[in-house]
């Protein structure tokens, strides 16, 4: 990948301006002029803009808003961008908000399409929406850019970009001409172009329903289609349902982890033992050091005190701990103990010891396996004196057991300063013993904030760290980034996810990764009301969230809870809602655990740190409850069931008009029967509303068809649905209808069949019904296994409006 680089530009054209304050000012920062500024001729909601014309083309990634040297009533608030190749033909990519301050903002925008290609662009439009102050006219005071212009590199993304448009737009004419029955050129243009519109199998099912309406081959392609995988990107976008399972398991003895929060935990996925260490009870920090055997049910206690052990870690509470799948080390870093003080000296508690001077962060190893195991290593007695971070709580860290390298991002640094301190991103090699200092930036120079409260998840596979949410100074966070360890450099996917679709910005939350999935499980912790200042609240019911990052920048589901079919035959087991609490993830069992936490008080309350002193007037309580969590989605089973149901619907409607109403009757209360969930109100009503097919049925239509007349010149209808034909009041012909002053378009109907077609043609009307169950069952097969979406129709409509 190219650098980026700024990129030059000049001014295209602009709305009407206000005064001197011509859109030529934005090429200069001077920030004290109070002159050098654009300013829009009108303030409401008259449209406004600024289109600036780059001086070669370019990728563009990043844009820059400088600002005057103050607030100002006029800074515009608001704004859309929209980019393309010609003036005439701009696509949005982006909307923000600025602040009302001195200081100079820049976002990264979108360069690549939802198919991830990358796009080249020359006009930028930039749309301001409002300004700060209602009545003022909008004002942009300086405008940068960066982005790629390497010519070679043009060259490369260009050409990609144009063979992908060609390719798209062949597909939709393929997908038109085969809704509209013309095969044979369909036909020709396939073999010519040499370019496959979907998977053989799916081709397959076409004929078999559309063409020959062979219902038992459409069946058996479902099960092959469901066997090649072509159903496992709709199954995997389906909203989950959480099936919670709370586990009672104790040690010999019939004990358990007390109730605790700002706990650490992990997870050896090949023995399935998960490790639990230390945390506060609300009175104080915790040193106790427990395993967990998954299999078994069964707790088991490694140490009820690791001070008293040597070179071990003391009690403390808001730690890190991960476990090395390579060594079967846990690394442990980090803490808030009962003598550390986050307060200058003269407001320290009374009740504990007086903090050091200078705050030392330790750093330790446990082995469990070899020949140490069951020793821990005193690794360092000050990270910060040999390059590592300094004493810091409510980080994160995660392992790359591959690489045998250790991350820590985040964190709010204990230095009994009454200043608030973050820490920042440092990696850890386990082989060398050494820390190191990474300063990360994306093409702009931004780099990720520094927070504490955050999450931080390893996606191994692309050696890619998801940084999210947390807390910095009075501020919880909603923003996204994306680290690449290889190039050293950050994306950010969101700044504000909560209007993407996600979750609220919180607090202590916590986030587990399936890779091979390429989903992040997120369990919520606090949140801020809305317009209520600090003050944090806990949701009244668990919230928690799934992040597919399959494709960027990523899509936001929420889990639903557990379905009511489900409670009706079990008994309802879910969590409270909480925050402090500890997840860890099997990916072999799909599974998460969860444990403790701090389930608040009651009412709102205001937040203070796990481990220090909770303000007069309430108690919070601590948990010690312990869950499994796996999500459910429809199997693949189900799916095909479903799929079934709609073609036998189709079967039944055709046998109504042409066999026996008793032999349909049979068909319709045995084979269709056999496939309805008859526990689902919508499915039921669907089924008994076939019965209408009998009781007043269609004469049928094999032979007479309407043709339009000669003198009617009337277009085709816009399609009802994007992925049907027509609408229901419309009739199939074998005929173009195209308005004059043309001449209408008359094909032969042998021109409409395909060499493979049998004898006896499908009348129009029953090609429409069963093109909608076609493409109707396209919607469970995956993407790149399919025709596209959207239409030509579409097309014509955008331009023709």
């Amino acid at each position: 990948m190219k650098p980026s680089v700024p990129l030059l530009y000049s001014i295209a054209q602009g709305s009407p301006h206000s005064g001197q304050y011509a859109p030529e000012n934005i090429l200069v920062d001077s920030p004290s002029d109070q002159s050098s500024r654009w300013s829009g001729a009108t303030h409401g909601a008259t449209k406004q803009w600024i289109l600036l014309r780059l001086n070669s083309l370019a990728v563009v990634k990043s844009i820059t808003f400088g600002k005057h040297i103050k607030s100002h009533p006029c800074n515009v608030k608001e704004f859309q961008i929209s980019v393309g190749m010609t003036e005439d033909n701009l696509t949005e990519i982006y909307r923000g908000v600025l602040k009302n301050d001195s200081t100079s903002e820049t976002f990264a925008i979108r360069h690549t399409n939802n198919s991830g290609v990358c796009f080249p662009t020359r006009f930028v439009k930039i749309i301001p929406i409002s300004s700060h102050s209602p009545g003022f006219h909008p004002s942009i005071w300086f405008v940068s850019m960066t982005g790629i212009s390497d010519p070679a590199y043009i060259q490369n993304v260009q050409k990609e970009y144009d063979e992908f448009r060609e390719t798209t737009a062949l597909r939709l004419i393929l997908k038109h001409l085969r809704q509209r029955r013309l095969l044979s050129p369909y036909a020709t243009i396939l073999e010519r172009a040499g370019l496959r519109v979907e998977h053989p199998l799916v081709s397959d099912l076409y004929d078999a329903i559309v063409l020959r309406g062979n219902w038992d081959d459409a069946e058996r392609l479902l099960v092959q289609m469901s066997d090649t995988g072509l159903f496992t990107e709709y199954l995997q976008s389906c909203q989950p349902h959480a099936v919670w399972q709370r586990l009672h398991g104790t040690n010999a003895d019939g004990d358990v982890p007390c109730p605790r929060g700002g706990h650490a935990m992990c997870i050896d996925t090949a023995r399935s033992i998960i490790y639990l260490f230390g945390g506060w009870t609300g009175e104080k920090s915790l040193d106790d050091f427990w395993a967990y055997d998954i299999k078994d049910d069964k707790w088991r206690v490694l140490c009820h005190g690791t001070s008293s052990e040597q070179n071990a870690p003391g009690a403390r509470s808001c730690h890190k701990m991960v476990f090395d799948s390579k060594t079967g080390s846990i690394y442990v870093f980090g803490r808030l103990g009962d003598g550390d003080s986050l307060k200058p000296p003269s407001d320290a508690r009374t009740e504990t010891p007086a903090a050091p001077a200078v705050p030392c962060s330790e750093f330790y190893r446990y082995h469990t396996r070899g020949a140490d195991s069951g020793k821990w290593d005193y690794l360092a007695f000050d990270t910060a004196a040999s390059g590592g971070p300094p004493l810091i709580f409510d980080h994160q860290m995660v392992m790359d057991s591959d690489a045998q390298i250790l991350y820590v991002f985040g964190g709010r640094v204990v230095d009994n300063d009454v200043a608030v301190k973050y820490s920042g991103l440092y990696s850890y090699n386990v082989r060398l013993s050494k820390w190191k200092h990474l300063h990360p930036t994306d093409s702009s120079g931004k780099s990720i904030p520094s927070r504490f409260g955050h999450s931080m998840v390893l996606e191994p596979t692309t050696k890619t760290l998801f940084i999210f949410a947390g807390q910095r100074d009075d501020k919880y966070l909603s923003d996204m980034y994306a680290y690449d360890i290889t190039t050293n450099t950050v994306t950010e996917l969101f700044s504000n996810f909560t209007t993407s679709g996600g979750p609220d910005a919180c607090f202590t939350q916590r986030a587990v990764i399936d890779s091979r999935l390429k989903e992040l499980y997120i369990f919520c912790g606090l949140t801020r009301a809305p317009h209520a200042g600090s003050l944090t609240v806990l949701p009244s019911e668990p919230t928690n969230w799934v992040f597919r990052y399959h494709s960027p920048p990523g899509r936001w589901v929420k889990v639903l809870p557990e379905q009511q079919e489900r409670k009706s035959r079990h008994p309802c087991q879910e969590p409270v809602p909480r925050y402090a609490h500890q997840v860890v993830y099997d990916p072999n069992t799909k599974t998460v655990f969860m444990h403790g936490g701090n389930a608040g008080i009651t009412g709102a309350m205001e937040r203070a740190v796990e481990g220090e002193d909770k303000q007069e007037g309430g108690k919070e309580k601590r948990l010690d409850d312990f869950w499994r969590m796996n999500l459910v989605r429809p199997a693949v089973k189900e799916i095909i069931r479903r799929a079934k149901f709609r073609l036998r619907q189709q079967q039944f409607r055709e046998m109504s008009e042409t066999v026996s109403q008793v032999k349909a009757l049979a068909f319709l209360q045995t084979d269709v029967s056999s496939v309805v969930d008859h526990n689902d109100p919508t499915e039921t009503e669907l089924f008994r509303s076939l019965l209408t097919h009998l009781l007043t049925p269609q004469p049928p239509t094999l032979v007479a068809q309407k043709y339009p007349s000669e003198h009617d010149d009337s277009p085709p209808r816009k399609r009802s649905r994007p992925n049907t034909p027509e609408d229901d009041t419309e009739v199939w012909t074998n005929e173009v209808a195209i308005k004059s002053p043309m001449e209408r378009l008359s094909i032969n109907g042998d021109l409409l069949r395909r060499a493979a077609e049998p004898e006896g043609e499908v009348d129009a009307e029953r090609f429409k019904q069963r093109t909608e169950v076609f493409e109707e069952l396209l919607g469970y097969v995956s993407s790149d296994a399919k025709q596209p979406d959207g239409s030509l129709l579409d097309m014509v409509d955008a331009d023709c409006l």
